[in-house]
């Protein structure tokens, strides 16, 4: 059975009567007594509540309606399981019937990731939009996880903006699919409302006593109009001090006379950096040895053989390849170095996967090379390409960031000379290479110029004894000091 919603009554001394605010709309839900729709006066406010339970099904004068006395104003089914009939919006544009509302979420996060946070949005409320398109950056503790537009259409609202944290399939936003800028401008312009209308004549004459005018007063109703409460939320805004306000939010950048400083928050990938390295340090018994090693017959090799080899793999033959080969061999012979601490166990891997330390925009990550024993040399070298290319477009998978037995660090490529190398945990050691650099080196009584690297090794003492972990660097710089022995197996 249906039932009409009415306009109460109305005083004799007044004339007309505004649709403040509806609490339900078409296909909600609601109880017996529920308030439906408050009716404002130019002295009360009526409200207007459910004489049973069941479904609204039809608001045929919407917020902000003049209306009169007993005027019919909507309509709903009784019933809890009354099914809400269709409605049809008769002055509507034909191309707003064909836009479907889709919800933007966060992608489902690991088991290991409990929060988000919102990194970036590439588009904005009004945005046209193609399938496919990225909408929005969800950075987690590890990786940065796109959120592609599912549909063709126009962005509608926004929930969640940058910086919020978010939970896995949390909605932060809307796509309006099948929507396109015309629909969407033509759709706000019938929904703008004019000065007068963004308020009753009772908040009108409110706003009046208080000295207060519509831009001064920020509405929270549909379409921006304004009520009571927010003309009393604008005047307590407009007579609050002025200094408390300034104190409670410290501004991102300080002046300090001629000199300034910018604070702004750490991202989560670097709050979890932080955290780790501070963790290795205070929970391992970390110790690192020194090498160093001639590079010159690797370069020999590479100056004679560069050309063919990218002629024949299409990919460059770089010094990572050789960085890579000998320590896969020297953790074939150690396989201490190669293995982990778990509580009281010492877990040995009889895989090769090594971690690769990529500078990224957003920091230090450890991608993972998997089954490194099995790759040929231009294998290594497309596979570490690919991870860089991932860590700096920030499309690194979870898959791609864990695991990891042994990491490889690379800071020679930013000059640097010489460094301790943090352990990645739970590994129980890390290499450290350095910058390549000539000097001058006593060879067979005579001193000759050759490019010389210094190799630092960082590890476990609690697993990795000190003749291990000397053993170790020695045949990573007999290997790459001879690199035919990587051949020959020796």
């Amino acid at each position: 059975m249906t039932t009409e919603i009415k306009v109460p009554v109305l005083p004799e001394s007044v004339a007309d009567a505004t649709v403040a605010t509806w609490h339900v709309q078409v296909g909600e839900k609601f109880n017996r007594d529920q308030v439906l729709v408050d009716i404002e006066t130019d002295k009360v406010v009526l409200e207007v509540p459910a004489t049973c339970d069941g479904v609204m099904t039809d608001i045929s004068q919407a917020d902000g309606a003049t209306v009169l006395g007993d005027q019919v104003i909507g309509a709903y089914s009784e019933g809890s399981d009354a099914a809400p009939a269709p409605v049809v919006a008769a002055s509507a544009p034909a191309a707003t019937s064909a836009v479907k509302v889709i919800d933007i979420v966060v992608p489902v996060l690991p088991e290991s990731v409990a929060d988000a946070t919102v990194a970036s949005w590439h588009v904005a409320e009004g945005d046209t939009v193609s399938v496919d398109q990225n909408l929005v950056d969800i950075e987690t503790d590890k990786v940065v996880l796109e959120v592609v537009a599912q549909d063709n259409g126009v962005i509608g609202k926004i929930i969640h903006l940058e910086g919020d944290t978010v939970l896995g399939a949390q909605k932060i936003g809307e796509l309006n699919a099948g929507a396109s800028a015309n629909t969407t401008a033509t759709a706000t312009s019938e929904e703008a409302l004019s000065s007068d209308e963004l308020a009753s004549p009772s908040v009108r004459r409110l706003m009046t006593e208080k000295g207060l005018t519509a831009s001064d007063v920020k509405g929270s109703g549909k379409g921006g109009r304004i009520s009571k409460e927010d003309v009393e939320a604008a005047l307590v805004a407009k007579n609050a001090p002025v200094a408390p306000a300034k104190a409670a939010a410290a501004p991102a950048v300080q002046d300090l006379g001629e000199r300034t400083q910018k604070r702004v928050p750490m991202t989560r990938l670097r709050k979890t950096i932080a955290k780790r390295l501070l963790e290795a340090k205070n929970s391992t018994a970390m110790l690192t040895t020194f090498n160093e090693v001639n590079m010159k017959p690797i370069m020999d090799l590479r100056k004679q053989y560069k050309e063919l080899f990218e002629k024949t793999h299409d990919t460059r033959l770089g010094f990572m390849s050789f960085y890579v080969k000998a320590v896969t061999e020297a953790l074939k012979r150690y396989p201490a170095v190669n293995a982990s601490i778990d509580g009281d166990d010492i877990v040995y891997h009889n895989f090769f996967d090594i971690s690769i330390a990529v500078s990224t925009p957003r920091g230090l990550v450890t991608p993972v090379l998997r089954d490194s024993d099995q790759l040929s040399m231009a294998g290594i070298e497309n596979g570490i390409r690919e991870l860089a290319i991932k860590g700096r477009d920030g499309k690194l998978s979870i898959a791609e960031m864990t695991g990891g037995n042994f990491t490889i660090t690379n800071g020679g490529v930013f000059g640097s000379l010489l460094s301790t190398p943090i352990l990645n945990l739970p590994q129980a050691a890390i290499l450290g290479m350095h910058k390549i650099q000539d000097r001058p080196m006593a060879v067979d009584g005579k001193v000759e110029i050759l490019p010389m690297m210094y190799l630092a090794l960082s590890y476990d003492h609690r697993l990795i004894d000190g003749k291990e972990s000397v053993g170790f660097l020695v045949t990573i710089k007999d290997l790459l000091e001879d690199p035919t022995r990587l051949l020959l197996d020796i």
